[in-house]
């Protein structure tokens, strides 16, 4: 009962990714209601009920809008674990500060890249013209829209997309 299950605002806004127990409770509780079952029963002693994949809340809940988190996973999602200096996709990459902290460069999402452990190395505490070396892309702070805050999870529930699309 630990699969994750879309939860979406009044409004259809997916806002939150949650346990289906979580899910069941809000369900029980009249605070949600089912949306869609993608993942088939749960069998109880005296009924089936519906294992839900995407609930909707009853009431509208504000928030402020999403911003994605400043984190090392993060970063280096957003840079698809790859070194944005050689191009290797690796498992055992670090992080690294384009403008060195000790040359004033700030902990940003402007400022940070992923990089293998043989370009951060070679590149040291200098600077990229220092290092002679290039950025595939230019770092940026990711889009704080579902698709890219949830897309990690559509690849198992497909059946979320058109709740995620357009917001």
């Amino acid at each position: 009962m630990q699969e994750p299950v879309l939860v979406l605002n009044a409004n259809f806004e997916p806002i939150h990714v949650c346990s289906t127990r979580r899910a069941m409770g809000l369900i029980f509780d009249g605070k949600a209601n089912l949306m869609m079952n993608g993942r088939g029963y749960i069998r109880t002693v005296t009924q089936n009920l519906p294992r839900p994949s995407v609930i909707r809340l009853e009431h509208q809940i504000h928030r402020p809008r999403p911003h994605v988190k400043l984190t090392r996973r993060e970063i280096f999602r957003r840079d698809n674990y790859t070194c944005q200096y050689c191009g290797r996709h690796d498992t055992t990459l670090t992080l690294d500060h384009v403008i060195p902290r000790h040359l004033g460069g700030a902990h940003k999402w402007t400022n940070l890249v992923t990089a293998c452990y043989a370009c951060n190395h070679r590149k040291g505490g200098r600077k990229l013209e220092e290092a002679h070396m290039r950025l595939a892309h230019i770092p940026k702070e990711p889009p704080a829209n579902a698709a890219y805050i949830f897309g990690r999870h559509l690849l198992e529930n497909s059946e979320w997309e058109p709740y995620i699309s357009g917001w």
